[in-house]
């Protein structure tokens, strides 16, 4: 087939337009399919059809839990963390019309761990020689700015981890920088770090503390371990090394199962 062959949505059947195209390891996906998938699913190029029909099917199952689901409470205000206590799920999004987004819902017991990572960025100040060129300053002095993101490694069949920021914009702190917090600096960016580092640990705190209470699948109970049983041989007779019952000795039995000590028969 040629390069500007006609391609057809091995799901839904569409023709696919000249950049409309998302690969699958065996065929083809529009991209109005593709856009139904999970946000959280990033291994699109690297799925089969079959694995892809399935997350589709999925997906519109997520929607009866989406209009299911009574939100109790609200962590974050850019992308935002909804609960709910009730029904023990909640959801990670930005959208204003679930509905319309479809998040996918998840069960408290499916996070596995989740954790606050504050993203550093510098840039290095330059001010300009007699000549007019740009130099660094002495010592070098450098602009800050930070991003804040939940890392959430979730149990999920079609993605396991779910990375959100936390505030919508970029936090500039000027030429000051915030060695993880805030600290007693009240200059420019201090009060908005420290609110985006709070919000954080509210997300992290809430969402562990759900998890380790949710209601966990019980474990199968254990086999249990048979006793240990005197070894025989080919017709029955006790083999190996055993206490005999008649004289307390630790005896090898003869090929008639006697205790070669005593003499007496040893029956296993």
């Amino acid at each position: 087939m040629g390069l500007f062959d006609k391609k057809f949505c091995d799901v839904c059947g569409e023709k696919i337009g000249l950049l409309g195209n998302r690969k699958l390891e065996d065929g083809n996906l529009c991209k109005n399919c593709a856009a139904k998938l999970s946000p959280w699913f990033s291994e699109r190029r690297h799925s089969t059809l079959s694995e892809i029909k399935e997350q589709l099917a999925y997906r519109e199952e997520n929607r009866s839990a989406v209009a299911a689901f009574r939100a109790t409470r609200t962590l974050g205000t850019y992308y935002k963390v909804l609960l709910d206590d009730d029904a023990k799920k909640f959801m990670v999004t930005t959208a204003s019309k679930l509905s319309e987004a479809n998040p996918d819902v998840l069960d408290f017991s499916q996070v596995s761990s989740c954790d606050l990572d504050i993203e550093e960025d510098r840039d290095e100040l330059k001010q300009k020689d007699k000549d007019g060129r740009e130099v660094s300053y002495n010592p070098p002095m450098y602009q800050y700015s930070y991003d804040f993101y939940v890392n959430l490694r979730v149990n999920h069949p079609f993605f396991d981890e779910m990375r959100f920021r936390i505030n919508s914009s970029t936090v500039e702190t000027g030429n000051h920088a915030m060695k993880g917090g805030a600290g007693t600096y009240t200059g420019k960016g201090a009060d908005e770090y420290a609110e985006y580092v709070k919000t954080g640990e509210e997300i992290r705190a809430a969402l562990l503390q759900l998890s380790q209470a949710a209601p966990q699948q019980p474990a199968a109970p254990a086999a249990p371990v048979p006793e240990p049983q005197p070894a025989q041989s080919a017709q029955g007779v006790p083999s190996g090394p055993m206490v005999c019952p008649l004289c307390g000795a630790t005896t090898t039995p003869d090929a008639s199962g006697h205790c070669e000590f005593c003499g007496s028969l040893i029956r296993g």
